[in-house]
């Protein structure tokens, strides 16, 4: 019975609220009328103390005062017929629709899609018995934590919970107050990395590589960390490591797992690497001679170089080139080659996200003192 009280009240404040407006006749209209009544009101009552006073005599006053009159009944029949012009009557077909038709709608559409026969609920009830509602779910879990911060099993459930509604900065936070008062799980570094690649982007950064690296050692053979350590070899240009990382994995996985597509159509892609020198190549050269190692490297690095002057727009290339630089200690040549790179690929692309990512965990700037060209 409240409950349809409350709505009456709703429903007849909204309507006033409508009508208001529409009992207001036009401004303008309005002053003109009330105006030229007032004013030939005034002239009769003028007329009358001149006449009182001698100033005009009675035959004179007589005329001017049926004058005066005959204008004041044309300015009142054209006040009443302002009243009910077009304007007014299209005033009078809104009120009508305020006052009956509106409330009559809403009354349908709640009759058909709401719930009138469910019994009012307080919200201490609703947030005791949430069912499906996830918002309610949230309220009464951040309602405990606000009172119970120490609750690390409270974490751990809220934050898979906040990663799945968007809240990735919430969940962050959540994930990082389970680790600390429950301690590392697989789930939890997992959930944990997934959340801090999502705040970057799809950057895997280099705390959440950590995290994931600490997830294998507990669980070697967990499929959710190998395949974003082999997404950071990836956005690092490092492809052939990448590629064999996926390749184990498709192999350790069931033909049926669901992962598969996505790790296929990562192989495909790296099956195509463009030259130049990988992380092994400098390896392997770091044990020749000198002069040897030199040679080597040079020519492969100008070999990319050539590559990347003919097809700027070789992602990979820019990727393992920079590298290439870095283990070589030319970090002013890894810098020039960045600031190249950025060029066709913008800091706010997805690729170029890519770029700073790499630079970041290189420790290696686009506003570094080298060459102002790409110094391959």
């Amino acid at each position: 019975m409240v409950f349809w009280i409350l709505v009456a009240v709703l429903t007849a404040a909204v309507a006033a609220v409508l009508i208001l407006p529409l009992l207001r006749r036009p401004a303008e209209a309005e002053a003109d009328a009330r105006h030229d009544a007032e004013v030939y009101r005034d002239q009769l009552d003028e007329l009358a103390r001149d006449e009182a006073s001698g100033l005009i005599g009675a035959a004179e006053a007589e005329l001017a005062r049926a004058e005066v009159a005959r204008r004041l009944i044309a300015a009142k029949k054209a006040e009443e017929k302002e009243a009910a012009g077009p304007v007014a009557r299209r005033n009078r077909l809104a009120q009508a629709f305020v006052i009956v038709l509106l409330p009559a709608v809403g009354l349908c559409l709640y009759l058909g899609t709401g719930r009138p026969d469910l019994p009012s609920q307080p919200l201490a009830e609703r947030l005791a018995n949430p069912g499906d509602d996830i918002n309610i779910l949230i309220a009464r879990a951040e309602n405990h934590l606000a009172k119970n911060p120490d609750d690390g099993a409270g974490w751990d459930l809220l934050a898979p919970i906040y990663y799945r509604s968007g809240r990735m900065e919430d969940a962050a936070n959540a994930y990082a107050q389970a680790l600390r008062l429950v301690g590392p799980s697989t789930d939890r570094l997992d959930g944990s990395a997934e959340v801090l690649i999502a705040l970057a982007n799809g950057i895997v950064t280099r705390e959440a590589r950590e995290k994931l690296e600490q997830s294998l050692t507990l669980q070697p053979d967990n499929p959710r960390a190998k395949y974003y350590l082999a997404l950071a070899l990836e956005q690092e240009g490092r492809r052939d490591e990448a590629r064999a990382a996926y390749e184990a994995l498709r192999k350790e996985s069931p033909a049926d797992a669901p992962w598969l597509p996505l790790v296929d159509r990562h192989i495909a892609g790296l099956s195509n690497a463009p030259g130049g020198p990988s992380a092994e190549d400098v390896a392997a050269a770091e044990d020749m001679a000198e002069g040897d190692r030199r040679e080597m490297i040079a020519g492969m690095v100008e070999g990319l170089a050539a590559k990347l002057q003919e097809n700027p727009d070789n992602f990979e290339g820019w990727m393992r080139i920079i590298r290439s630089y870095v283990v070589l200690d030319q970090r002013p040549k890894a810098e020039a080659a960045l600031r190249t790179a950025l060029k066709t690929f913008p800091a706010d692309s997805d690729r170029g996200r890519q770029l700073t990512a790499l630079a970041r965990d290189l420790s290696i700037s686009a506003e570094g003192g080298g060459p102002k060209d790409s110094g391959q």
